[in-house]
């Protein structure tokens, strides 16, 4: 098995979306749409990777930042890739260019109920924030 990193491009959707659906812990909306997903990529570029072995995407992870603070989505890696490092390997790619962007702190979003994921952030050094409560307007 040889994994590659490399940045995210447009043409990966199909395979990353399928990944996602498969994802347990990974909530899809409409934000998730093909057009969506371009367009986030176009306003962030070279900041979104994608974990490839033998042509097919076994990881991913979206990344992008409002000039203050960077963001993180979509941090998923195939059940049968895990355990190797490729979360990790994603995460440091993405937050490498974070740094490059000088962009100093980075926050993600876990949903209550993805323990897997708890876990895996609780165990990689990030921080729990406590006190903050997201608030969320359909427009």
């Amino acid at each position: 098995m040889h994994v590659v990193i490399r940045e995210m491009v447009a043409d990966d959707y199909a395979g990353a979306y399928e990944l996602w659906s498969r994802t347990e812990g990974i909530g899809l909306s409409e934000a998730d749409s093909e057009d969506r997903i371009r367009a986030f990529l176009a306003r962030n570029p070279g900041l979104s990777f994608v974990a490839v072995d033998d042509g097919r995407i076994v990881g991913t992870v979206l990344c992008g930042h409002d000039g203050r603070r960077g963001y993180l989505y979509h941090v998923a890696v195939r059940e049968t890739h895990r355990k190797q490092g490729i979360g990790k390997r994603l995460v440091a790619s993405a937050l490498q260019r974070l740094r490059e962007e000088r962009i100093d702190k980075c926050h993600l979003f876990v949903m209550r109920a993805n323990d897997l994921g708890i876990r895996f952030w609780s165990g990689t050094g990030w921080d729990r924030r406590g006190g903050i409560l997201v608030f969320s307007s359909a427009l």
